[in-house]
C-alpha cells in the first residue's frame, strides 16, 4: 500500500471512532505508573493494579485475545486484553473495537500487573482508551540519511540510538554545569544578537530588529559580552547557550551549535590547562563513564597528565615553518601538496589560497599537524597574529599564552589569559578591522564600547570555550547525527 492508501484508511478509522462519541485526541490521561517501574520492580507490582499510556508498537489479535506490545519513554510492556460482554466505558476499546486502533497510536491502558503462560510480564486489561490516533504509520526501517534528518521525530522512534544519544548529549552539558557550579562559577546568560560580534574568526549571520530599525548580528562567540562582565565585578562566569556562524556544514561545523565559555579572574592560561583537563576528564567520565575512546582511527586514554608542546615548534619540526618570519610561498605550496580530492577542485582550491591572509595560511598548515595526532596534548603559545584577544608572554612577545587541547585529530577547546591592555587591544582590533575592510570577512570588528570597558578597567584572567563539537568527536559521529533537529534544506512533499 502507499503512504496514501495507509493514511485514508486512518483517517476513516477515525471518522468511525468519532461517530462512536469517543474523541480521539482528549487532554487528561490517568497514568500513574511508568512501564520500567512494572518491568524493573515486577515482585513489588505483581498483582497491583496500574494505569500506564504509551504508543502502541504492535498488535497481535487471536479471537477474543488481544496482545498489544505499548512503548513509553522508559521501556515496553505487553498489555494482554480478553474479551467482555460488557462493562467497557464508553470512551474506551474492548477487544472487539481493537480494528480500529493502529500500531503508533498512543493509549492508556487500566489493569492488574502478572505474567502471561508464556512467562511474559504483562498488564491483563479488559479495555484501553485512546489518547491519540496517529494518521501515519512509523516505518519499520529508516535509514536514509536526508529522510531521517528531514523527520527527525520518525528517526527517533524507529532508530532507538538517535534518542539515546541525545540524552548523553544532555549528560555532557549538565556535567559541565555541574563542575563550573562546584567551583564557584555563576551561569549567567548573555544576549544572542549583538550590535557587534566579536570573539572568533567567522562570518556573522545578519538579522534586522524592526523595533529599533537597526540590524543586528546572531553571535558568533560569548566572548566579548562574558569579558564585560568581569568588568563590572564578577570573578567567575560561564554561559552555555546557542552561537551561529555562517559558514559551511561538514562533520565538525554546524552553523548553528550550542557551545560554551567561563572567564575567571585572577587566574593566567596556567591556571586555565591545570582546570580545564580536570573538567574534560569529569565530563566524559559522567557522560560516557570513561576515559578511553576509539574515535576516528585513533586510540585515545584521556587517564594521564597532558604533555604540552609549542606551536612554533611543531610548524617548524612538520613543515619547516617560520611561524614568526613566515614564507607565504611555501604555505601555499604545503598546503597544495596535501591537497585532497575531496576538497576544493584544484582550481578553485588555488585561488581560494591566494585570498587567503598569511596568518590563516599558518593556521591551516597547523591544522595539517593536528589532523594527524591522536593526543591528548596540550598546544601553547599561539601567534600573535592569530590571537587578537589573547595576551602576549612575558618571555616571547611574538606569541601568546594561548591554549588548545588536541584530541584525536581536532581542537577540543581554546584558552587563554585574557588581554586586559585597552590600547594593546585597541591597536589588535584595529589591525583586525582593516584586514576586514580589505575583504577579509572572518577577521573580527573593532568593538569600541568593550575597548571602553577595558579603560574602565578588568582584572587579570583567564578564559575558555569549547563547543558542543567535542560530544560530537567523542560520541563517534558527525555533528548532524549529534543534534535534535539538524539544518537541512527545505522541501515541501
Amino acid at each position: 500500500m502507499l503512504l496514501e492508501d495507509y493514511r485514508n484508511e486512518r483517517l476513516r478509522k477515525l471518522e468511525e471512532i468519532r461517530t462512536k462519541g469517543i474523541e480521539p485526541y482528549p487532554s487528561k490521561t490517568e497514568r500513574n505508573t511508568k512501564i520500567a517501574e512494572i518491568v524493573n520492580h515486577f515482585d513489588e507490582k505483581k498483582g497491583q493494579e496500574v494505569c500506564i499510556a504509551g504508543r502502541i508498537v504492535a498488535i497481535r489479535s487471536f479471537g477474543k485475545l488481544v496482545f498489544l506490545k505499548v512503548r513509553d519513554y522508559s521501556g515496553e510492556v505487553q498489555i494482554f486484553m480478553r474479551g467482555v460482554k460488557e462493562g467497557v466505558p464508553q470512551d474506551s476499546f474492548g477487544v472487539s473495537d481493537i480494528r480500529l486502533l493502529d500500531v503508533g497510536d498512543f493509549i492508556e491502558a487500566k489493569g492488574v500487573v502478572d505474567k502471561s503462560q508464556t512467562g511474559e510480564i504483562s498488564v491483563f486489561s479488559d479495555y484501553v482508551r485512546l489518547l491519540a490516533k496517529s494518521l501515519r504509520p512509523l516505518p519499520e526501517k529508516f535509514t536514509n540519511k536526508e529522510e531521517r534528518y528531514r523527520r527527525r521525530y520518525v528517526d527517533m522512534n524507529v532508530n532507538a540510538e538517535v534518542r539515546e544519544r541525545l540524552v548523553r548529549r544532555s549528560k555532557f552539558w549538565q556535567a559541565t554545569r555541574d563542575f563550573m557550579n562546584k567551583h564557584g562559577f555563576i551561569e549567567i546568560n548573555i544576549p544572542v544578537l549583538e550590535h557587534t560580534t566579536g570573539g572568533a574568526d567567522a562570518q556573522p549571520f545578519v538579522t534586522h530588529m524592526n523595533a529599533l530599525d537597526e540590524d543586528f548580528y546572531l553571535r558568533i562567540s560569548h566572548e566579548l559580552p562574558l569579558k564585560r562582565l568581569l568588568g563590572g565585578g564578577f570573578e567567575k562566569v560561564y554561559d552555555i547557550g546557542p552561537r551561529f556562524r555562517n559558514e559551511g556544514v561538514d562533520d565538525e561545523h554546524l552553523p548553528e551549535h550550542i557551545a560554551f565559555e567561563a572567564y575567571a579572574a585572577y587566574e593566567n592560561y596556567e591556571d586555565g590547562m591545570k582546570f580545564y583537563e580536570e573538567m574534560i576528564k569529569y565530563v566524559c567520565k559522567e557522560t560516557w563513564g570513561t576515559l578511553k575512546f576509539n574515535v576516528s582511527g585513533f586510540e585515545i586514554d584521556l587517564d594521564c597528565e597532558w604533555p604540552r608542546y609549542k606551536y612554533a615548534d611543531l610548524l617548524k619540526e612538520k613543515y619547516g615553518v617560520n611561524v614568526f618570519n613566515p614564507d607565504r610561498e611555501r604555505l601555499i605550496k604545503i598546503l597544495l601538496e596535501n591537497w585532497g580530492a575531496d576538497d576544493l577542485k584544484r582550481e578553485d582550491f588555488v585561488k581560494k589560497l591566494e585570498n587567503t591572509t598569511t596568518p590563516h595560511l599558518i593556521d591551516d598548515v597547523w591544522k595539517l599537524i593536528r589532523k594527524t595526532s591522536a593526543g591528548p596534548y596540550w598546544v601553547v603559545e599561539e601567534p600573535l597574529s592569530l590571537s587578537p584577544l589573547a595576551k602576549k608572554s612575558a618571555e616571547n612577545p611574538l606569541v601568546t599564552e594561548r591554549f588548545h587541547p588536541v584530541i584525536a585529530g581536532t581542537e577540543m577547546g581554546n584558552g587563554f589569559s585574557e588581554l586586559n591592555d585597552p590600547l594593546d587591544q585597541l591597536a589588535r582590533f584595529e589591525e583586525q578591522q582593516a584586514a576586514r575592510d580589505a575583504g577579509d570577512k572572518e577577521a573580527q570588528m573593532l568593538d569600541k564600547d568593550f575597548v571602553e570597558m577595558l579603560e574602565y578597567g578588568m582584572p587579570p584572567a583567564c578564559g575558555w570555550g569549547n563547543s558542543e563539537r567535542n560530544f560530537w568527536l567523542l560520541e563517534g559521529v558527525s555533528g548532524r547525527e549529534a543534534v535534535p533537529f539538524p539544518l537541512i534544506k527545505s522541501r515541501e512533499d
